[in-house]
């Protein structure tokens, strides 16, 4: 009787919270990770071809200014390492650019960091960090490859300017 009563009042502890969090660990950007809460996203590709070739992009906020890293690797070995850098630089973005950046992950996910090492492929590979994470939600993805695609475009105007 003792147990039944213990269960009892463990299920009526936890049922008012079924149903809070996101369903099967998927957090979706702007619903259950506010835009507010971002503080850094990297977006990394790195090809073993021939030639070998390395691109990073980071968002994140430094004294409460909105920033844009980018670097590029290249050279004819692997693997590629920070003194391969051929091009890199940071750009304070402006109000309207951050918004464009945080309107490209809207609707996108992100759940627990997991290993691919079956994948062996180059990427993209997508992190976004925010103040409701835990240290492992973390791995983005965007809710549609269009969107996906816009936002390489977006990195890359601004790295080219």
């Amino acid at each position: 009787m003792k147990k039944i009563a213990i269960i009892v009042l463990c299920l009526a502890l936890t049922l008012p919270f079924a149903g809070c969090g996101p369903k099967g660990g998927v957090y979706v950007v702007g619903e259950h990770v506010r835009p507010e809460e971002l503080t850094e996203f990297y977006w990394t590709v790195s090809t073993t071809t021939f030639p070998p070739h390395y691109q990073r992009y980071r968002f994140f906020i430094e004294d409460g200014a909105y920033k844009f890293f980018h670097e590029t690797r290249e050279g004819d070995h692997l693997p590629l390492t920070g003194s391969d850098t051929t091009v890199s630089g940071t750009v304070t973005l402006t109000e309207a650019q951050w918004q464009t950046f945080l309107g490209f992950l809207n609707g996108g996910t992100v759940i627990a960091r997991q290993e691919h090492l079956e994948d062996g492929a180059s990427g993209p590979w997508l992190y976004l960090y925010w103040t409701g994470d835990k240290g492992d939600i973390q791995e983005f993805s965007f809710a549609t490859a269009a969107e996906r695609f816009r936002f390489e475009k977006f990195c890359e105007s601004l790295r080219d300017s």
